[in-house]
């Protein structure tokens, strides 16, 4: 017997004797940490700065309460309810509490101009909206165009006589709590149900919505943990925005192996020195973050007399490409190990981790293997994919073929919500990530750009990350970008934007130099400019479409 669920024929076999009605909601991880491993710490910061500390138990006692406030508010099945906050204690209680009423949490991304956010909280409908004090007037912003949220409940430790604002009708999250039992009978939620709501933040067009699943969800926490390499002795700091991509899946890993958990609240890119003393202080082994965060934290660990031991910290990487130089350093200086990554709002987002296969352990050389840990890494298991050519035809994975990364899997949006001009975005059940890619025979994935990123001069490709990360390998050279602008003969030349290391001068001699043992002649950049800042996307990448915008006539005028 056969059925066709979307694009694929399901053959039914002999049934099962198993509970396969069982569903798979969220609100279990947490139930069952808190019941089994009630006593493990959560460490998080305190609106002073300072850090204080509470556990699992006490948390699932927050939840509860949070949860019978909300559905006394109004919140019901279906609803959506969004978070304007930091990586708090009371943002990781909302992660589970939301949900397990089978209403879907909002992630409200920061970084977004209120022109954005205020879409985002339109388009999704948001009934309920809960907001950091500190944050009081991102809110006030965007309540004039939504006029759909009912209530805005105000988070924070002071009264609410003490609380000015504009915004109407408004509740006091600790007074709810305070009010409610921590005791709730929770729904059994189809695990088809959305989970929560993330808005893609691309440079182009309006924001995106991806609902994930509570199914998507837990079977992410799964891969997750188990690629990560999770356990009840791991320490694990949230250190990439909660309000982004589930904090790209390392909440619910925690919890699914019991870890205990450092939140470390608000902070700044200037605050790396308080974070690194918070990941010495509490033995954190897994974390994730972008280079923009780790390079910090790096050039902080140079200045100490005595290095950490971070022997067993596994760093999530993504973003960007992290440089060699970054990777290195951290494993000289301290130990660790930097764990590159690929994935995207789309895809929940864990597609690919950089781990040394065994197989390889003996035929690479020490300098080979610092060389892999460039690519993007080993697919997942439960993720499929494939590479397309323009004409959307296979390549094969021998490591030199080009195509684009499309993607498919049990965590990966098969739609954008209520977006259904976004046909193209997809292809046989495959989202088409807009990145092109190479794979290897060893299956390790590289990307060599985004599509729109790859420069084309004189009929060849030059990849633009490749030629980044090998500027970024310079002593002298902070951070750096590379793009291709009009050329009048050869369609694209390569323009490259570099930022110097306080103190530090570099001459586009000393530039063509350093890449001329990567790169031909051919393909080292016409011009290097030399700039104090380069534009950066609200989730803090490159944003190559404005460094176009601003010198794309560089080559033709």
């Amino acid at each position: 017997m056969t059925s066709t669920t979307g694009l694929q024929t399901i053959v039914q076999g002999c049934p099962s004797t198993m509970g396969d009605d069982f569903q798979l909601n969220t609100t279990t991880l947490i139930r069952h940490a808190a019941r089994t491993y009630g006593e493990q710490e959560i460490v998080y910061r305190t609106p002073d700065g300072g850090w204080d500390r509470y556990t699992y138990r006490d948390s699932y006692a927050r939840i509860g309460r949070a949860a019978n406030a909300l559905r006394k508010l109004g919140v019901a099945p279906g609803d959506r309810v969004g978070i304007l906050d930091w990586n708090s204690r009371r943002h990781f209680e909302l992660y589970f509490a939301i949900p397990g009423l089978g209403a879907v949490m909002l992630q409200m991304n920061l970084r977004l101009g209120t022109e954005d956010l205020s879409y985002v909280v339109g388009h999704s409908k948001a009934a309920l909206v809960l907001v950091d004090e500190t944050l009081l007037s991102v809110a006030e912003a965007i309540a004039p165009h939504a006029p759909g949220v009912k209530g805005w409940v105000v988070m924070t430790d002071k009264p609410l006589s003490e609380i000015k604002t504009t915004l109407s009708p408004i509740y006091h999250h600790e007074d709810l709590l305070a009010a409610a039992e921590p005791v709730i009978d929770w729904p059994v939620i189809d695990e088809h149900a959305a989970y929560s709501a993330c808005y893609t933040t691309g440079t182009t067009g309006r924001p995106k919505g991806v609902y994930y699943s509570h199914r998507a969800i837990y079977l992410h926490s799964t891969s997750m943990a188990l690629n990560v390499g999770m356990g009840l002795d791991d320490c694990t700091m949230l250190l990439t925005p909660m309000f982004h991509a589930q904090c790209w899946g390392l909440p619910q890993a925690a919890v699914l192996t019991a870890n205990k958990i450092v939140l470390p609240g608000r902070y700044m890119v200037e605050d790396t020195a308080p974070l690194t003393d918070v990941i010495i202080a509490e033995g954190v082994t897994v974390t994730c973050g972008a280079p923009a965060i780790f390079q910090p934290m790096l050039n902080y660990i140079e200045t100490l007399a005595v290095k950490p031991d971070f022997s067993h910290l596994r760093m999530l990487c993504g973003a960007s490409e992290p440089p060699l130089s970054l990777m290195s350093g951290f494993h000289r200086l301290t130990g660790a190990e930097i764990i590159h990554a690929y994935g995207a709002t789309e895809t929940t987002p864990i597609v690919t981790l950089n781990r040394l296969k065994p197989s390889l352990k003996a035929k690479l050389s020490e300098a080979e293997r610092w060389n892999l840990k460039r690519k993007q890494g080993l697919l997942v298991t439960g993720v499929d994919f494939k590479l397309l050519d323009d004409n959307d035809e296979e390549v094969p994975l021998d490591g030199k073929s080009i195509g684009e990364i499309c993607i498919r899997g049990p965590w990966i949006t098969r739609s954008y919500h209520d977006m259904p001009d976004s046909a193209d975005r997809f292809i046989d059940g495959y989202w088409r990530s807009g990145d092109a890619g190479t794979v290897d025979t060893d299956g390790y994935l590289k990307l060599t750009d985004r599509l729109k990123d790859v420069i084309k001069s004189g009929g060849e490709w030059i990849s633009s990350i490749d030629m980044e990360n090998a500027l970024m390998g310079h002593p002298s050279v902070a951070e750096a970008t590379v793009v291709g602008v009009p050329h009048p003969r050869w369609e694209e030349r390569p323009l490259a934007l570099v930022v110097l290391k306080p103190g530090k001068q570099l001459t586009i001699e000393q530039v063509w130099e350093h890449l001329s043992t990567s790169f031909a002649k051919w393909q080292l950049p016409d011009q290097v400019l030399f700039v104090d800042k380069i534009a950066r996307t609200s989730v803090g990448k490159l944003n190559k479409k404005v460094v176009r915008a601003e010198y794309g006539d560089r080559y033709t005028k």
